[in-house]
């Protein structure tokens, strides 16, 4: 195999890890939960041994041992010999955290904790006793890997005993008979057939037959196909169930049937004995169901004898040995390479540019409305559409890993500070952006993080409250108005508005006296440098917080927002853009240049009339809007374009607020629509220019630029919250009078 052919294959295997590792840790949230049937232990069981399997195939010795010492551990609540207590499922789940680390470890050819491997596989030791010592040699010693060398010339159809059978058995025990087909599947999973064949050996005796008829030859051989089938004649007295658990944990990646055996037993080898493709026919037989627990067609046992059968049942009998459809396989998916996918957007943001050219161009013809041009024009606007949502929708992802991430964090915080937290997830299944999920991780922690250090309460003073020991946070995902609002709440004290005014007078931050609202008092926590922790600690203290995270959330196009009810808790609210590549603006004219603004950021748009505008300072203007005054600036002159003209009746203000609480007017000449545009970066094709976030691409062909709202209103008008007690109008107006 060539090396690239290796890295593509240990590649692949990391990703599939990743969705192993996602359905191990939904196994553990749904344990939690009271959950804990078969199923769900078996869905945690499979993806450590599949993890386990895979990294044996490239070396990775100690994710294997790790994993095996972690699988045994599976294996006994598997068994019933260890309950799934809350010590137990608090174990578990650090050690599936340790299980990614040391899955990231060797993605990235890193060396992983080994303090931290010791010390969980001491207390799995202590959790399922003792290990034997061919599990402590295998978790001690370097773990080796032979791959199964098949010879392809010796693979005709032929019988190989499980265990001995002499040649003169004839009558032997009831039994069943297995088909076995591989998917390929089952082999990038880590899984050998031959060890499932031979997991059967404890239950009887039996022959293998190997069917390799569908081998093609060298030249067409593909590797990443699976060409054998086997077929089982096992003579057994256990039950199905026994049988069924064998392959349980390889059920969704390859094709089993079993059928039950008649007493007659096997044949003696020889003349007469049936072969697989000829098998004899036995009596009481049924095909019974793969193993997804579908219903059985038809019982063994209720078959009625053929003499007895009445002419009708003769015509709508199911045959005994029908065969058994497979269920319905999951759905398929492909890897694509981000930037394949990346590409491939910027090329559909082309074609709407170019549809959106020609549709100007032909605007230009004096054609009528039911012109055929104009039709295909039409449909040709729709499909782009169409072609547009379907990509984006490409891209976009279920928050779901992300949150499963903050469950990890959650639990590193619970464990520094002492609280007993769960976590509550909602929602997990809302998509967002990749380039927004990426870019939340840093916040989403920051939140989480002080929703269990600041948030909850100790354990006495909960119960001292009449609440419960365990602490909640819950994250929640839902879609709102063409965007994605992710909300952290806990079910906490709330925040203490009196000490957060207190430190924010000492500090600075607010004037002695001033009357806030609890709104203002609440944007303090976003202030640079503070923080309600006097003590510097491993989560928090160090003022580096919650201003960090808003700016990081406005970077994304995004709001946060806070709501909290003293002794009830607090909630944290972020709205965010479902993508970066598009963006709803209003396209405005400013001095001959078109410009477009977020409409995210527009509060209203109005005409001023004269009393509504008043001057101040050095000529300096605000505007009197909803009992509120805000400062006016001319969107020309900011940019060079233009003087700020003095009389504004013709022209339109656009009043904007920030994610950071400022406010501002500005002027513009007109309004032309509001549209998606396609935002192409400004810092790749050119350089930062301050105050414009990126630029797109008109219909006539020209660049419009998008105007950054927070860099504009940064150096116009301070935060609301820093204002602290707004000047009385009438104030202001005797000061415009005396500038006058």
């Amino acid at each position: 195999m060539s090396v690239g052919g290796s890295d593509q294959f240990r590649a692949s295997f990391f990703e599939e890890c990743e969705e192993l590792l996602e359905a191990m840790h939904d196994g553990f949230g749904l344990m939690i939960d009271g959950n804990d049937d078969d199923e769900t232990i078996h869905v945690v069981f499979r993806a450590v041994h599949s993890i386990k399997g895979g990294a044996g195939a490239f070396g990775l010795d100690g994710l294997v041992a790790f994993a095996h010492h972690f699988e045994t551990a599976l294996d006994q609540v598997r068994a019933g010999k260890i309950s799934t207590s809350d010590d137990v499922l608090s174990l578990f789940q650090h050690c599936g955290d340790h299980l990614s680390d040391l899955v990231v470890s060797a993605r990235d050819d890193k060396d992983a904790d080994p303090a931290q491997t010791k010390a969980l596989g001491a207390q799995l030791d202590d959790v399922i006793g003792t290990p034997s010592e061919a599990e402590s040699a295998l978790s001690d010693a370097a773990v080796s890997f032979e791959p199964l060398a098949l010879d392809f010339m010796d693979l005709a159809p032929a019988e190989v005993a499980l265990e001995d059978v002499g040649p003169d058995t004839v009558a032997r025990k009831s039994g069943f008979l297995l088909d076995f087909t591989a998917e390929p599947e089952l082999f990038t999973c880590g899984n050998e057939p031959a060890l499932l064949f031979k997991a059967l050996d404890r239950f009887g005796q039996g022959r293998i037959s190997v069917n390799a008829d569908e081998v093609p030859g060298l030249a067409r051989l593909d590797p990443m196909m699976s060409y054998l089938q086997w077929s089982i004649d096992l003579e057994t007295d256990v039950s199905e169930d026994i049988i069924r658990d064998v392959f349980d944990f390889v059920s969704d990646c390859a094709i089993i049937t079993i059928s039950a055996r008649g007493a007659s037993g096997l044949l003696p080898i020889g003349e007469g004995e049936p072969t697989v493709e000829d098998p004899a026919p036995v009596e009481a037989s049924a095909a019974l169901p793969p193993l997804e627990n579908a219903p059985t067609d038809v019982a063994a046992e209720a078959l009625p004898e053929p003499a007895e059968a009445t002419p009708e049942e003769k015509a709508t009998a199911k045959p005994a040995t029908a065969p058994v459809s497979k269920a319905a396989p999951p759905p398929q998916t492909i890897r694509v390479d981000f930037e394949r996918v990346d590409k491939l957007i910027n090329l559909v943001g082309e074609l709407v540019i170019k549809e959106a050219m020609l549709s100007q161009a032909v605007s230009k013809h004096d054609l009528t409305s039911g012109d055929e041009v104009l039709q295909e024009i039409e449909g040709l606007k729709q499909l782009a559409g169409e072609i547009q949502e379907g990509v984006m929708a490409i891209r976009a992802q279920p928050v779901k890993p992300l949150f499963q991430r903050m469950a990890r964090t959650i639990r590193d915080a619970s464990a520094t500070t002492g609280k007993r937290v769960r976590l509550i997830m909602k929602g997990e299944a809302a998509e967002v952006d990749k380039t927004v999920l990426e870019r939340l991780v840093d916040p989403l922690n920051h939140m989480v993080r002080n929703a269990v250090d600041h948030g909850l309460e100790s354990k006495e003073d909960r119960l001292a409250a009449g609440k419960p020991a365990e602490g909640t946070v819950t994250l929640s995902a839902a879609h709102r108005s063409g965007r994605v609002v992710i909300e952290i709440s806990d079910d906490g004290g709330g925040i203490n508005r009196e000490k957060v005014r207190e430190i924010g007078e000492e500090r600075g931050l607010v004037t002695p006296g001033a009357a806030l609202t609890a709104s203002e008092i609440d944007a303090l926590l976003f202030m640079p440098g503070f923080s309600m922790k006097d003590e510097v600690s491993e989560l928090s203290g160090r003022g580096v917080g919650l201003d960090v995270v808003r700016s990081e959330i406005s970077a994304l196009g995004g709001r946060m927002s806070i709501s909290s009810e003293m002794g009830k808790g607090t909630v944290f609210s972020i709205s965010l853009p479902l993508t970066l590549a598009v963006l709803e603006g209003m396209v405005v004219d400013v001095a001959g240049q078109t410009m477009v603004i977020p409409i995210t950021a527009i509060q209203e748009t109005l005409q001023p009339s004269s009393a509504q505008i008043h001057t101040i300072g050095s000529g300096s203007r605000v505007l009197s809007v909803r009992d509120s005054l805000v400062p006016v600036a001319d969107l020309g002159a900011i940019f060079g374009f233009r003087d700020t003209p003095d009389d504004l009746d013709d022209h339109t203000l656009l009043v904007i607020e920030t994610e950071t609480e400022r406010r501002c007017a500005l002027i513009v000449d007109s309004l032309q629509d509001q549209r998606q545009v396609v935002i192409k970066s400004l810092e790749t094709n050119y350089n930062r220019v301050d105050g414009i976030a990126a630029a797109t691409i008109l219909g006539d062909g020209r660049i419009a630029l998008i105007v950054d709202p927070e860099g504009i209103a940064g150096g116009i008008a301070p935060p609301q919250s820093s204002l602290m007690t707004p000047p009385r109008l009438d104030a202001l107006e005797g000061a415009s009078n005396v500038a006058k």
